[in-house]
């Protein structure tokens, strides 16, 4: 008895110092949230919510890889932008890249400054005929309501792309000088990649030699009642992304009649090799951007959720998995068969995954190969690109754009992060010191669906933010 009650004591004590050291590391943790320093806004005429409408009628759509471009719609759309910002084409230069894809350059006043580099991108995804009718209304109207613009490309991305302009044209009517070169870069097929838009745009400021300071890209947004045990809206500045790869798996046999199965057919083989991917996925791990943001977002919680936030060393699994930091796996077509009686001699089925920083295209491939039977041949499947580079949030320029979100959004908590998705700035890491996404689009779960979905729109309040944000920031800069 005298040594279980020891045992028991000796596990109290042990629970206790454990207890006593989660606690003094949640009690050590203080807010990385900068001082909110106030700032003169600019007023915004109501003429912007016309402009953004028309911008939503070039119907500037990316259907595929090797689609064209219509030339007609994003030729109109150019002259568009040159009759709506007169004072930006004759102040800036104008570099047309692969033909569709504009390179603006307003030329600063002290070239020995490195120059920032400001992107948006003016494709939009199709939209899926069967679901016209559920739009409140036309998806290419532009239809301003009494709170909103609706139309494809309100959220993703031309929102973004006009109210840069926008901002630019107000400066230069104000005379406004910046004292860095500013470079307005727009792709024309980020939604397909941007292999020959903002790629070609990176590869041509290379060939020129030019290395910025700061680039900005969409990608980071205002959330609202996304984050749990966070009250206040968050300001994400994604300052990494990953990598994106689909590897088709692909079955092939001598096939048969049905009523005579082999012990192992077509369709079972490749749903095995399905089933054993999912069931084996990569591991979550701990990296930069995610690490950034957990330290910037552990002091805003709950102290219960702080003491998680405080202590990876003992509790970073349930984060990091609610983060989904890891390599993520995701079968997204599948492919077999011709009649019902008939086992079919090929089937195929396309995995995407989303790769996290520390993996690799190559790496992912091994994992597949390594985990799946030898009976089903694995190959590349389109669009491919390994994770971004992490950029760094110590830089001059990366506490400007963080001070000047809490200037325009004193109520919002500023944090830096991953995003799983991909943008066109995934090409200018090697022309920049640093890359970030972000523009203050406010995003709820509600309206999440829309990126891409049905009734995607904009709040006219939420608009003239942006074009608020994108002014402010151009400012900031003269200030370094």
């Amino acid at each position: 008895m005298k040594k279980i009650g020891k045992l028991f004591l000796g596990l109290l004590v042990l629970a206790l110092v454990l207890g006593a050291v989660l606690t003094f590391n949640a009690l050590r943790m203080e807010s990385k949230q900068v001082e909110a320093k106030p700032y003169q806004p600019v007023t915004i005429s109501d003429q912007v919510f016309q402009n953004l409408s028309t911008a939503i009628q070039f119907q500037t759509i990316s259907f595929s890889e090797d689609a064209v471009p219509d030339s007609t719609i994003f030729n109109g759309f150019h002259q568009f932008l040159a009759t709506t910002f007169p004072r930006v084409h004759e102040t800036m230069s104008l570099t047309r890249i692969s033909e569709y894809s504009l390179l603006y350059t307003w030329e600063g006043s002290d070239q020995a400054k490195k120059p920032i580099i400001l992107m948006s991108h003016q494709d939009v995804v199709p939209v899926d005929v069967p679901t016209m009718e559920m739009w409140e209304a036309g998806p290419f109207e532009g239809k301003i309501t009494e709170n909103h613009i609706i139309g494809r490309g309100t959220l993703d991305d031309k929102s973004s792309l006009i109210a840069l302009l926008e901002s630019a044209e107000m400066l230069i009517r104000e005379g406004f000088v910046p004292n860095q070169t500013i470079y307005f870069a727009f792709g024309h097929d980020e939604e397909v990649g941007g292999s020959t838009g903002a790629a070609k745009i990176a590869d041509y400021l290379e060939e020129k030699g030019i290395h910025a300071a700061f680039t900005l890209d969409e990608g980071g947004m205002i959330a609202e009642g996304m984050v749990p045990g966070i009250d206040q809206p968050v300001s994400m500045i994604n300052v990494a992304e990953k990598g994106f790869a689909s590897f088709k798996l692909i079955v092939e046999t001598k096939g048969g009649h049905s009523s005579a199965p082999p012990r192992e057919n077509t369709i079972g083989i490749l749903a095995q090799a399905i089933v054993d991917l999912e069931n084996n996925q990569r591991p979550y791990r701990l990296v930069d951007p995610v690490r950034y943001q957990l330290e910037y977002l552990g002091p805003e919680m709950p102290f219960a959720q702080k003491i998680a936030f405080a202590n990876l060393w003992l509790l970073k699994g349930p984060i990091l998995k609610a983060l989904n930091s890891h390599t993520t796996t995701a079968p997204t077509i599948i492919d077999g068969g011709v009649k019902n009686n008939v086992i079919p001699t090929v089937a195929e089925a396309t995995i995407n995954f989303r790769i996290l920083q520390g993996e690799t295209i190559e790496s992912v491939q091994e994992h597949i190969e390594n985990t799946i039977s030898n009976k089903v041949r694995v190959e590349k499947s389109g669009f491919l690109t390994n994770p971004s580079p992490s950029s760094t949030i110590d830089s001059d320029a990366y506490k400007l754009l963080e001070s000047t979100i809490r200037s325009v959004f004193p109520e919002t908590v500023v944090v830096p992060g991953l995003i799983g998705g991909g943008t066109d700035a995934r090409y200018f890491y090697k022309i920049s010191d640093g890359v970030y996404r972000f523009y203050p689009i406010r995003i709820n779960p509600e309206s999440m669906s829309r990126f891409h979905g049905i009734d995607e729109k904009i709040s006219k309040e939420n608009y003239k933010e942006m074009i608020q944000f994108t002014y402010q920031l151009m400012k900031k800069f003269n200030e370094i």
